[in-house]
C-alpha cells in the first residue's frame, strides 16, 4: 500500500494523547499533526459534556483555545450545523431504493443531477451537500462490499483520491460516522476504506478521533481477515491496515497479534507486529521473533502449528520479494544468527596444529551470553525446516552449520547447545553438502568425543553429550534407524518427519570413521556411573548406552565385562526410581542366560556375585528378620531383590535352552536368599509405590510366582490391621520411641511366667506399641520361650497378646520367624532348617500334642502350616524344572530309536511330583481333622461317652444342624451333661476345632481335588456333623458323592451315605435331592446283592440316614418307604428260614406305610415293642436290623408329623 506512503499518518504520541483526553499533551502537538484530530476536537469542544467538573469546563477552555487558531475548525463547525436527522432518513430511503433496483446506481436521493466530477461538486458545495456526496459514495461502496461475498475489489473513486481534499473528505468521514453511528457501523466503514485508495490513511484517521473503537475495529478487521494474507491483494491491504494501526498505538500491538493467533487468520500480520516490536527493555536472551514463531510451531495447539506452517509453505512458492513478510521474517533470523555467530568463522578447516593452539583460547567459541539465544535460534530452525518446510537457501544452510559447530563453554546451558547441534546434523543431514563442510563436522564431532568429560565435571551436569554420541553410535551399529530417529525428536521436543534413508551418510561417518563397535564399547565401561541416580535426572545417561550395547551384545562379543558397571550404578540409585533401571536389569539377566550366538555358548556376561549382594543387605541384623540399617539406599535394595527373583525366574524359564546348549548357569543359593529381607522390602516398596514406579508391582509378580507363602491373603489383612487408624492412634502412647524393656528381661519374664504373669503381660503389652521394624530384636526371645506357655495355668490374656506379636512379626520377618517358632514348639531337641520345613511341611505337626489344645498357638501353627505347604509346592516346582530337561538330554541318545520315549521320563516325574503334593496336602488335612477329636483323657473326663458326646455341642449350637444319631442316645445323656453346658461352646478344643475348619475351608476352595481326595480316603464318621458345619466349602462334595457311592468299597459307599445325609440337612438344594435319589436308588441295589453279613453291615449304619433324607425333602417319602419294607421283607425272611420266633414285622411295616398318619395320631395304641440292651445285643444280625427297619420308620414318622 505504498499509495499512502507520502500522507501523514497520525503519531502514535498524538493518538495516546487522544486516549487520555490529555490537553496539555495536545496542545504541544504541531498544526499538521492536529490538523488530524480537529473532527473530535471540535465536537468535544462544542457537543454539551456529560462531565460537568471544574477540571473538564477548564481543559474545555484549553482546547478552544488550541482550536481558536486554526482555520479549518470553521468549515467543521459548518458541517456539524447540519441536520443529520433528515439525512440519515434520505440515507435510509436512498438504500431502500438500491435495494429494490439491484444496487444500481440509476437514481440518488442524496445527491442528484451532478453538474460536474464527483471531485469538482465536493469543492463548490455547501457543508450539507459535501455531506450527502461523501455519504452517498461511503454507502455505495458498503454495498458492493456487502454483495461481493468475500472476493476482493478496489473501487476506484476520485472523492477519496484526491490529494487536494483528502483532509476534507476525512473530516467529513468522521462527522458523518461520529453522528450517523447506527447508519455507519464503524467496523463497516473500516472494511469498506480497504476497497479505495488511501484507505488506510481514512481507517487511521478514523479510528484517532475515535479512540475507544480501536479494539473493536481491529476485531473485527481481523475475523474478516483471510486465512493465508500474502496470497491475495485483498490480504496484503488488510494487513498494512492493520500494522498502520498498530504503529499508531503500539501499545496494543501484542494483544492485536494474540487475536491474530487465537482467529487463526493473518498470519503475515502477526510476524509484521513482531518485526515492529519494539520492547522497553530488550531480552539479552531471545529475541521477540523467535520467541513468537518457536511458540506458534512448537506450542500444544496443533491448529496454529498447521495454520503457520502453511504460511511458511505458501511463502516459498512465490518469488523472493523484499516487501514479503516471510522474507523480511527469515532475514530478520539470518541477522540473529549471524550477529552470534563466533569470531572468524569459515568453512575453511584449521589443522591439527591450529586447533591445538586455540584449543585454550576458544577456537570459533560461542560467547556464554549467547548460549541460550543459539539454541533458541536452532530449534526454531529445526521447528522451521521440519514442521514448517522451510528450505533454507545456501546462504541460511552456511551460516546455521557455522553455529552448530561453534564450541559454546562448559556450562549447562553449552551442554544443551551441543546436544541440540549434534541432534540438528542427524536432522537435517542435507545442511552438509561440501567435502569441506563434511572435514568440519567431523572434527567436531571428534572435539565432543574429546571435551565431554570435561564438560561433565565443569559443568556439574549428569546427563552430557557424551553419553547421547556413545547412544547414536550403538544405534548405528545395530541399524536402529528409527530409535535414533525417536533420540532425536526427543531432544528437540518435537516430531519431526525423518527419512531412515537420509542417515546413510552419518551412519557411516560414525561406524567407519568416529566409533567403531569395540571402541563403543571399551568407552563405555570406562564412562563414570550416575550418582543419586533418579527419574529426576532427565536427558541422556551412561545407562542408556549400556542398556542399548547389551541389548545388542557388544560387551559379550567384544569380551568386555560389565557387570561391575551395572552393579555400581545400582548401587547408586535413589528415588523417585528411573525408568531405565528395570529394563537394564532385564536385558542384563538375559545376556547372563542367554548366549550371544549358539556357536559360542560361553559368551555371557558374569552375574552379580553373592558377596556383592551380602554386602547390599550386610546391615541386617539376623537377615531376612533384621530391620535394614545399611549404607545402600532402600531403592538399591529393592533393585538388588528385583535382580535375583527376576535372575530365578529366568533360569527357570530358560531350562531347556540351556539344556541344549550343555550350559547351566549357577543359581543363587538358600542360604543367600535367606539373609535377604523380602517381606520387610516389600513393606517398605508399599509405601513408596509412587516413588519407585513399576517396581512394586513387579516385585509382588515375582514373589507370587517364586514365593507364594510370602503372599497369602491373610498376611495382607493382617497388614492392614498393623498399619491401619488404631494402631497409629496406640503408638502416640509411647513417649520414646526406644522400648524400655531389654530381650533379656523379656527372657527373664518368660521363665518365671507360672509366677509373675503380670510382669510377663506388661512386657508384652508395652511391645505391641512398637512398629514391626522395631519389634525385630525381640523376636527370638519371644519364639525361644513359647514352649513355656504350654504349661496349665498360664494366662489366656498372655497367649492371646503372643499371638498379636508374632502376626505382626509376621509381616516383616516371616521365614525366619516360622523356623524359630517350629524348632521351639518341637518336643525334642532337633532343630530344622528352611529348606527342611519346605521340604516336609508336616513338621509344623510334629509339635508338642499341647499345642493342639492352646488356641492361640495352634492359630500360630495353623498358619505356618498353610506358608510351608504353599512353598512346598513352589519349591517342588522349582526343583522339577531346574532338573527335568538336564536329565532329559542325559537320556536322548539311548531313546533316539524310541519314538516319543524321550518324553516319557518328564511326564512321570510331573506325575509324582503331583501325587507327592496331593499325599501332602491330604496327610495334613488328615492329621487336622484326627486333632479335632477329642484325645483319650479328654474322653475320660468327659464320662467315657465316645467321641460323639465330645461332638454333641456341634449338634446342638444355634445355626449347626442336629446330626443323626444311631439308636437311642439316652443313655449317654448321664453325668456328661453338666460338662458339656460348662465347656460345650467354650472349650479350647472348640476354639481348635473352628481354627481347623478355618484352614480347610480355604484349602478346599483353593484346590477341590483335595477335598475330593480326603474324601475318598475317609475319616471317622463323628467328624461329619463338624465338618459338615463348619467348612463352608463341604458342598462341593456333592460333585463326586455319586463317584463314592460307586466305589467298590463297602466302607466308602457307607461313608458316603452317612456324609450326603449331613449335606442333605446343611444345604437343602435340588443338587442334593438328586444325589439323595441316587444314594436310595444304590441302597436299594445293594439290599439285593449283598450278603446277610456285608447287608447287616452296610444297612445298620445308613438307614438312620434315612431319616435325614425324608426330612431335608419330603417327596423321598414313598421312596424311603418303599426301600424299608423291601429290606423288612428281605430281613424278614432271613430270620423265618432259622424258624426263629419273630414278630409279624412285615404286617406292621406295610401298615405303617400306608397309615403313617394313623399311626401317629394314635401312637399310644400301637407301641412299639421294647428290647433290652441285652436282649438286642444277644439278638440275631437278622432281628436286630429288623428292629433296626422298624425303629427308622417310626422316626421318619415322628419327624415328619413334627414338621408338619
Amino acid at each position: 500500500m505504498a499509495d499512502s506512503a507520502s500522507l501523514q499518518f497520525v503519531s502514535s504520541y498524538a493518538f495516546e494523547a487522544m486516549q487520555k483526553v490529555d490537553v496539555v499533551r495536545l496542545a504541544a502537538l504541531s498544526d499538521p499533526e492536529l490538523r488530524l484530530l480537529l473532527p473530535c476536537l471540535v465536537r468535544m469542544a462544542l457537543c454539551a459534556p456529560a462531565d460537568q467538573s471544574n477540571a473538564w469546563a477548564q481543559d474545555k477552555k484549553l482546547i478552544l483555545r488550541i482550536l481558536s487558531g486554526v482555520e479549518a475548525v470553521n468549515s467543521i463547525v459548518a458541517l456539524l450545523s447540519v441536520d443529520f436527522h433528515a439525512l440519515e432518513q434520505d440515507a435510509r430511503k436512498e438504500q431502500q431504493l438500491r435495494h429494490k433496483a439491484g444496487g444500481s446506481n440509476a437514481e440518488s436521493i442524496l445527491i442528484s443531477q451532478l453538474q460536474h466530477g464527483l471531485t469538482l461538486e465536493f469543492e463548490h458545495s455547501d457543508p450539507l451537500r459535501r455531506l450527502r456526496l461523501a455519504l452517498s459514495e461511503l454507502l455505495a461502496i458498503m454495498n458492493k462490499v456487502a454483495d461481493s461475498h468475500g472476493e476482493f475489489f478496489l473501487k476506484s473513486s476520485e472523492l477519496f483520491e484526491s490529494p487536494v481534499y483528502l483532509e476534507e473528505v476525512a473530516d467529513v468521514l468522521c462527522i458523518l460516522q461520529a453522528e450517523l453511528p447506527s447508519l455507519l457501523p464503524i467496523i463497516e466503514v473500516a472494511e469498506a476504506l480497504l476497497h479505495v485508495k488511501n484507505g488506510e490513511w481514512f481507517l487511521c484517521l478514523l479510528v484517532a478521533n475515535v479512540p475507544d473503537s480501536f479494539n473493536e475495529v481491529c476485531r473485527g478487521l481481523i475475523k474478516n481477515g483471510e486465512r493465508q494474507d500474502e496470497e491475495s491483494v485483498g490480504g496484503r491491504r488488510r494487513t498494512e491496515a492493520l500494522r498502520q494501526l498498530c504503529q499508531m498505538n503500539p501499545s496494543q500491538a501484542l494483544n492485536i497479534r494474540a487475536m491474530v493467533v487465537e482467529e487463526c487468520h493473518l498470519p503475515g500480520l502477526g510476524v509484521a507486529l513482531t518485526l515492529d516490536y519494539k520492547p522497553d527493555i530488550a531480552d539479552e536472551a531471545v529475541s521477540p521473533l523467535v520467541s513468537y514463531v518457536s511458540g506458534l510451531l512448537l506450542g500444544t495447539n496443533g491448529k496454529v502449528r498447521t495454520w503457520f506452517s502453511m504460511f511458511i509453505r505458501n511463502g516459498q512458492q512465490r518469488k523472493r520479494e523484499s516487501s514479503s513478510v516471510l522474507w523480511q521474517m527469515r532475514r530478520q533470523l539470518l541477522l540473529e544468527l549471524v550477529a552470534i555467530l563466533p569470531r572468524s568463522r569459515s568453512t575453511h578447516v584449521p589443522n591439527d596444529s591450529d586447533m591445538e593452539s586455540d584449543s585454550g583460547s576458544g577456537y570459533s567459541g560461542l560467547r556464554e551470553e549467547h548460549v541460550v539465544k543459539a539454541s533458541a535460534l536452532l530449534r526454531l530452525y529445526c521447528a522451521l525446516m521440519g514442521i514448517a518446510g522451510l528450505r533454507p537457501t545456501d546462504e541460511e544452510a552456511e551460516q546455521l552449520l557455522q553455529l552448530m559447530t561453534s564450541r559454546p563453554p562448559a556450562t549447562p546451558a553449552g551442554v544443551r547447545f551441543v546436544s541440540l547441534s549434534f541432534c540438528k546434523l542427524l536432522a537435517f543431514p542435507t545442511l552438509v553438502s561440501t567435502p569441506e563442510q563434511e572435514q568440519l563436522m567431523v572434527m567436531w564431532l571428534s572435539w565432543m568425543i574429546k571435551e565431554e568429560e570435561y564438560f561433565e565435571s565443569a559443568a556439574g551436569v549428569s546427563a552430557s553429550f557424551g553419553e547421547m554420541l556413545l547412544l547414536v553410535a550403538m544405534y548405528f551399529h545395530s541399524n536402529q534407524l528409527s530409535a535414533i530417529i525417536e533420540l532425536v525428536c526427543s531432544t528437540l521436543g518435537m516430531k519431526i518427519a525423518i527419512k531412515p534413508s537420509s542417515l546413510s551418510k552419518m551412519k557411516t561417518i560414525f561406524t567407519q570413521e568416529i566409533f567403531t563397535e569395540q571402541v563403543v564399547t571399551a568407552h563405555a565401561v570406562r564412562v563414570a556411573v550416575t550418582n543419586n541416580l533418579s527419574a529426576n535426572i532427565t536427558g541422556f545417561l551412561p545407562i542408556h548406552c549400556i542398556y542399548q550395547l547389551l541389548r545388542s551384545r557388544a560387551f559379550t562379543k567384544h569380551k568386555v565385562s560389565i557387570k561391575d558397571w551395572i552393579f555400581r550404578q545400582l548401587c547408586q540409585t535413589t528415588t523417585p526410581l528411573h525408568t531405565q533401571l528395570l529394563p537394564l536389569i532385564d536385558v542384563y539377566i538375559n545376556s547372563i542366560l542367554t548366549p550371544a550366538s549358539k556357536t559360542n555358548p560361553e559368551a555371557t556376561n558374569q552375574p552379580i556375585t553373592e558377596q556383592e549382594i551380602l554386602n547390599v543387605f550386610q546391615g541386617s541384623a539376623g537377615g531376612d528378620g533384621g530391620k535394614v540399617r545399611s549404607q545402600y539406599t532402600i531403592t538399591t535394595q529393592l533393585l538388588i531383590l528385583y535382580y535375583i527373583l527376576s535372575y530365578e525366574e529366568a533360569l527357570l524359564a530358560n531350562t531347556k535352552a540351556l539344556a541344549l546348549m550343555q550350559k547351566k548357569p549357577k543359581s543363587y543359593s538358600a542360604a543367600i536368599m535367606d539373609q535377604i529381607p523380602i517381606k520387610y522390602l516389600i513393606r517398605q516398596a508399599q509405601g513408596l509405590q509412587q516413588e519407585l514406579g513399576g517396581l512394586h508391582s513387579a516385585l509382588l509378580r515375582l514373589l507370587a510366582t517364586n514365593y507364594p507363602h510370602l503372599c497369602m491373603v491373610e498376611d495382607w489383612i493382617s497388614e492392614e490391621e498393623v498399619t491401619g487408624t488404631l494402631p497409629l492412634l496406640r503408638k502416640m502412647l509411647l513417649t520414646s520411641s526406644s522400648c524400655k524393656y531389654s530381650q533379656t528381661q523379656l527372657r527373664e519374664a518368660f521363665q518365671t511366667v507360672l509366677s509373675g504373669g503380670p510382669r510377663l503381660l506388661r512386657i508384652l503389652e508395652h511391645l505391641t506399641l512398637l512398629s514391626p521394624g522395631d519389634m525385630i530384636p525381640y523376636a527370638e526371645a519371644l519364639t525361644a520361650n513359647m514352649g513355656l506357655l504350654l504349661e496349665a495355668g498360664i494366662s489366656r490374656r498372655i497367649l492371646q497378646t503372643v499371638n498379636k506379636l508374632w502376626m505382626v512379626l509376621n509381616t516383616v520377618m516371616p521365614r525366619r520367624l516360622w523356623v524359630m517358632t517350629v524348632n521351639a514348639l518341637q518336643p525334642s531337641a532337633k532343630r530344622y532348617t528352611q529348606n527342611d520345613l519346605m521340604v516336609d511341611p508336616l513338621i509344623c505337626l510334629r509339635c508338642d500334642p499341647r499345642v493342639f489344645r492352646c488356641p492361640p498357638l495352634m492359630d500360630i501353627s495353623l498358619h505356618m502350616l498353610n506358608g510351608y505347604l504353599l512353598s512346598s509346592k513352589a519349591y517342588l516346582n522349582a526343583h522339577l524344572k531346574q532338573t527335568a530337561e538336564f536329565e532329559r538330554q542325559g537320556q536322548t541318545v539311548s531313546n533316539l530309536s524310541l519314538g516319543s520315549q524321550p518324553d516319557a521320563p518328564e511326564v512321570t516325574r510331573e506325575e509324582l511330583k503331583n501325587a507327592l503334593l496331593a499325599a501332602q496336602d491330604s496327610a495334613a488335612v488328615q492329621i487336622l481333622l484326627e486333632v479335632c477329636l477329642p484325645f483319650p483323657q479328654e474322653l475320660q473326663l468327659g464320662g467315657g461317652g465316645g467321641a460323639d458326646s465330645l461332638l454333641r455341642s456341634v449338634q446342638s449350637a444355634p445355626g449347626i444342624p442336629v446330626g443323626m444319631q444311631v439308636g437311642d442316645a439316652g443313655a449317654r445323656r448321664g453325668a456328661q451333661g453338666e460338662r458339656e453346658a460348662e465347656n460345650g461352646l467354650l472349650s479350647d478344643l472348640r476354639e481348635v476345632q473352628c481354627l481347623i475348619c478355618c484352614l480347610l475351608h480355604q484349602m478346599f476352595i483353593a484346590d477341590p481335588n483335595i477335598a475330593k481326595l480326603v474324601h475318598f480316603q475317609g475319616y471317622p464318621q463323628a467328624l461329619l456333623p463338624l465338618t459338615v458345619a463348619g467348612i463352608p466349602s463341604m458342598h462341593i462334595c456333592l460333585d463326586f458323592i455319586p463317584e463314592l457311592l460307586a466305589q467298590p468299597q463297602l466302607e466308602k459307599q457307607i461313608f458316603a451315605i452317612e456324609l450326603l445325609s449331613h449335606l442333605c440337612t446343611q444345604y437343602a438344594l435340588p443338587k442334593s435331592l438328586s444325589v439323595a435319589r441316587l444314594a436310595i436308588s444304590v441302597m436299594g441295589t445293594l439290599l439285593t446283592v449283598l450278603t446277610r453279613a456285608k447287608r447287616f453291615a452296610f444297612f445298620m449304619p445308613t438307614l438312620p440316614c434315612l431319616v435325614a433324607f425324608c426330612k431335608a425333602f419330603p417327596p423321598l417319602f414313598d421312596d424311603v418307604m418303599s426301600l424299608l419294607v423291601q429290606a423288612g421283607q428281605v430281613s424278614a425272611a432271613d430270620v423265618t428260614t432259622k424258624a426263629r420266633d419273630i414278630d409279624p414285622l412285615i404286617a406292621r411295616l406295610q401298615f405303617l406305610r400306608e397309615k403313617p398318619q394313623e399311626i401317629a395320631s394314635q401312637k399310644s395304641k400301637f407301641p412299639l415293642p421294647k428290647r433290652s440292651a441285652e436282649e438286642l445285643g444277644g439278638a440275631d444280625p437278622d432281628v436286630q436290623l429288623c428292629y433296626q427297619i422298624e425303629a427308622t420308620f417310626m422316626d421318619i414318622i415322628s419327624s415328619s408329623t413334627q414338621a408338619m
